[in-house]
């Protein structure tokens, strides 16, 4: 089965590519990679929700944003080559905008890494970064990076 299909599968519909919100590009492949830019949970060009996690946001709502996130880097991978090109995904880089003494990025990031297993299997497995860091542009509360294997 194709990526595609297996996203079909699981009632996934990738969303449009998000414009930048600056000087880069939603994506870019150097040889077997392409590495997105970050990506932030927009719905529709809108941030469905802002702040700080632990504070204004709760660790399960920034999960769910993770998510959203890893998808809308899927869509600027898909973008530039075709999904169906993905043979591995290599690295996610995924940052939480934190309240002081939030600890807990590793869970919120997992949104992502899980939607990646559900999609790729084992071909999801991929190496991670979860990082917590003080404010992220728009005052969105996740961005998540991709880097993915293509044929």
């Amino acid at each position: 089965m194709s990526w595609a299909g297996r996203l079909s599968e699981l009632g996934i519909t990738l969303p449009p590519v998000a414009a930048p919100v600056a000087a880069y590009v939603p994506a870019v492949r150097t040889g077997s990679l392409v590495y997105t830019s970050g990506q932030l949970p927009f719905v529709g060009g809108e941030l469905p929700a802002t702040g700080k996690v632990g504070a204004e946001v709760s660790p399960e709502e920034a999960k769910r944003h993770a998510r959203t996130c890893v998808l809308n880097a899927l869509a600027a991978v898909d973008a530039a080559v075709g999904v169906d090109s993905i043979v591995r995904v290599v690295k996610l880089v995924g940052f939480v905008a934190s309240a002081e003494g939030f600890t807990g990025q590793p869970a919120v990031i997992n949104g992502a890494s899980e939607l990646l297993g559900e999609i790729f299997g084992d071909a999801g497995a991929h190496a991670r970064s979860a990082v917590g860091v003080a404010e992220l542009p728009l005052g969105a509360p996740v961005e998540v990076e991709l880097i993915v294997e293509v044929r």
